[in-house]
């Protein structure tokens, strides 16, 4: 049986604003606050991803920026109905905010965007498919780039899916049991005990992950990353087209430490790369110098008004 739920949800950013949107991706419930140039983070995907993942880095942006943040579709306060998560519906809540951001800013600025694991991947695309809506990306911890990826060139917007995994992951008789098993606290501190790659895990992201996973509909997103319906089979070839200033940090602690193939970004002149000694969520461990590397970044990024 499914983790007993709570229709309970606390806010995951309390210095922030909640506010809601119906657009291509339902309905998608974001955080705002700051005043200055926008600046956009989109949490990461996985069982128990929430916005709280991004929450420091945007306490952190808001001081000088107007900083925007969604519950991606499946998390937080978004739609968590049983419907298809694939790809298509991630990059429209992507483009959803491009358009609130817009709304917002009165289409004077360009965007400033940070997206921390998989999440990464969504970005990527519509930045590969939209340059002029973008001054700059952070990519946190990004997927794709681990050893085999420059083999990732498949039909545009192909996933990686495994056939038949996702109905089996599903299936009555122990979808549900499965699912319970994935967010037992324990759980949740083993799998952020390897995503930190040390004992010393953030109580306040376990806590919240907890949380937001008993929630009604929290399984459905999260069915859909296991199954490998969310990774794109395509982004090496997404990522050689981009042409914004793109600065990729990584950890060197975990299970996300493999980026073994990010070598040939040396080749470019709009990709930084830079490693530090801490697991996948950097500004958790080591905020000062995170921020010091990301504001420098943005500073070089070029003009934040369009044309």
């Amino acid at each position: 049986m499914l983790p007993r739920m709570s229709n309970h949800l606390t806010i995951a950013i309390p210095a922030a604003q909640r506010l809601e949107i119906d657009g291509r991706s339902g309905r998608l419930s974001y955080y705002v606050a700051g005043e200055g140039s926008p600046v956009l983070l989109l949490h990461s995907i996985n069982a128990a991803a929430s916005a709280y993942e991004i929450r420091p880095a945007f306490e952190h942006a808001m001081r000088s920026r107007r900083v925007y943040a969604p519950d991606l579709p499946g998390y937080g306060f978004s739609d968590r109905s049983s419907r298809r998560y694939d790809i298509k519906l991630f990059c429209a809540a992507v483009r959803d905010m491009l358009d609130v951001i817009d709304a917002d800013q009165r289409r004077t600025q360009r965007i400033d965007a940070l997206a921390l694991s998989l999440s990464a991947e969504f970005l990527a695309r519509v930045a590969a498919e939209e340059p002029q809506r973008f001054r700059s990306l952070a990519l946190v911890t990004p997927t794709g780039f681990r050893r085999g990826s420059q083999n990732l060139r498949a039909a545009p917007g192909s996933s990686r899916e495994l056939r038949g995994l996702y109905p089996a992951l599903t299936f009555p008789l122990w979808g549900s049991a499965l699912f319970g098993a994935l967010v037992t606290r324990a759980s949740i501190r083993y799998f952020l005990k390897r995503t930190f790659g040390s004992d010393q895990v953030d109580e306040g992201l376990v806590d919240y992950a907890w949380q937001t996973t008993h929630q009604p509909g929290a399984q459905h997103a999260p069915f859909a990353f296991l199954s490998g319906r969310l990774f794109s089979a395509d982004i090496r070839a997404i990522y050689e087209r981009l042409r914004t200033p793109v600065w990729l940090a990584h950890g060197t602690r975990g299970d996300f430490r493999d980026f073994s193939e990010a070598q040939w970004l040396q080749q470019t002149s709009n990709w930084t790369v830079q490693s530090f000694a801490t697991g996948a969520l950097i500004y958790f461990e080591q905020p000062t110098l995170f921020y010091q590397h990301w504001d420098a970044f943005l500073a070089s990024a070029g003009p934040v008004r369009a044309g």
